[in-house]
């Protein structure tokens, strides 16, 4: 059972090199390869007016350095947006938003991961793929703190400092998981909804080889709710795709195969073995919030 659908090069989002993992994809929007995730600035170089999305592992001085070379120094963001509260997206968000004076956004269902007051469920270990997956019990999963600087996206889906763009919820990999779309030029800020490379391989993880995937497998504890979300963004028809994971994709066959992992979701993406393929923890029984 395969759990990616190869991309060749032509699904490769055309991209302006800036160097250091920093890639422009269109006049206001950048990506940010953080060693294993992406981040992403929306703003325009030079702007007063930008927003970081996610903020990568404990990468500060990284993401405050690219930061000032697209926007200037001292130019700080209007917010900060979460698409969900996972270590390897939350990782500099307390640090940049203290440093910065700017609030977090995010969907209420994470709250409770980014105030300190419940863990996510267990990792998966048993979801199959190869060396990532079987550590992943020791990957972070307690909350973080975020204070009085977290903030709810706000329920009307616009996206605060980023004009034109709703958030959608994509639960699955996480409750409260949300993605971005700009209708206008259908450009879709997916998360880990679905990902653009594999990461339950290590050399998966550090090649970045373009793959279309569902979420990480072993952090993945609603699969339900994961097919649905990937069937959304799917109908969206996207021309402009940029993941938490991997490569920005664009184009017809990047909706071919954001299409084919939508219909074939469970071959491809769910793993067999995997405890919350049979048990899921979901809001509703409980189980998705721990006690940290």
């Amino acid at each position: 059972m395969s759990s990616q659908i190869p991309l060749d090069a032509a699904c490769l989002a055309p991209v302006s090199d800036l160097g250091d993992g920093l890639n422009s994809l269109t006049d206001d929007l950048a990506c940010l390869r953080l060693s294993i995730v992406n981040c992403v600035f929306h703003g325009r170089p030079g702007g007063e007016d930008w927003v970081l999305v996610d903020t990568g592992l404990s990468t500060t001085s990284t993401i405050r350095d690219r930061a000032e070379r697209r926007f200037g120094s001292g130019r700080r963001p209007a917010a900060i947006i979460l698409t969900h509260g996972h270590f390897d997206h939350v990782g500099s968000a307390a640090t940049l938003a203290e440093e910065w004076d700017v609030p977090v956004h995010a969907h209420p269902l994470e709250f409770p991961y980014l105030n300190g007051s419940a863990s996510y469920p267990p990792a998966d270990p048993w979801v199959g793929g190869g060396l990532m997956a079987l550590l992943s019990p020791l990957y972070p999963r307690d909350p973080v703190d975020l204070g009085a600087r977290l903030q709810a996206l706000p329920p009307d889906g616009t996206v605060p400092g980023m004009p034109g763009w709703r958030w959608l919820h994509t639960p699955g990999h996480a409750p409260g998981h949300v993605s971005l779309w700009r209708e206008a030029d259908r450009s879709l800020i997916a998360g880990d909804a679905v990902i653009a490379t594999g990461q339950e391989s290590a050399y998966e993880v550090m090649v970045q080889q373009p793959e279309m995937h569902g979420p990480p497998r072993y952090f993945t504890p609603d699969w339900d709710a994961a097919r649905g979300s990937a069937q959304q963004l799917a109908a969206l028809e996207p021309q402009l795709l940029v993941t938490g994971h991997g490569p920005a994709l664009a184009g017809a066959g990047m909706r071919q195969a954001l299409h084919r992992l939508a219909r074939d979701f469970d071959r491809i993406a769910i793993p067999a073995g995997g405890r919350y393929a049979r048990n899921p923890a979901t809001v509703e029984n409980g189980d998705i919030y721990r006690d940290p």
